[in-house]
């Protein structure tokens, strides 16, 4: 199998470390060099200019579905020109009344080269790239895919 390797710093950059002040700026960076700067959602005080742990779980989401999307439309001999989506992370009580995201909604939009597949056959594919997205198969939330 393969590892995956993030990481995740943060330095107090405030004089006070109380919780309704202190900057919840941090730095998540991936081995290839790429770095983004992350922040704690607006509701707990983070900086909305920034991504937020909720907001790149529904990246993460969305952007595997996507690949295994475009596998199984190449491996199906079908010619993807474009492929977006709006993913949404919805946090919630779970089941034991804990903080959580519940659900995440997907909304690919393909626009395919030439014809487009039946709407049957379109389904099946987003089924079938559901069912084999390594990170959705990974969490605990419901995912829902909602093509256009």
């Amino acid at each position: 199998m393969s590892e995956h390797r993030a990481r995740v710093a943060w330095r107090r950059a405030t004089p006070d470390f109380a919780y309704d002040t202190y900057d919840r700026t941090h730095e998540v960076r991936f081995p290839g060099g790429q770095a983004l700067q992350g922040s704690a959602a607006p509701d707990y005080k983070g900086d909305p200019a920034k991504a937020n742990p909720e907001e790149m779980l529904a990246a993460a989401l969305a952007s595997c579905h996507m690949l295994t999307f475009l596998a199984i439309a190449a491996r199906s001999r079908l010619v993807v020109d474009a492929y977006e989506d709006e993913a949404e992370a919805t946090l919630g009580k779970d089941d034991g009344g804990k903080l959580a995201v519940t659900k995440v909604v997907l909304r690919p939009r393909v626009t395919f080269a030439g014809e487009a597949p039946a709407p049957e056959k379109l389904a099946d594919l987003h089924r079938k790239a559901h069912d084999n997205c390594f990170v959705g198969r990974s969490v605990r939330c419901e995912v829902v895919v909602e093509p256009a």
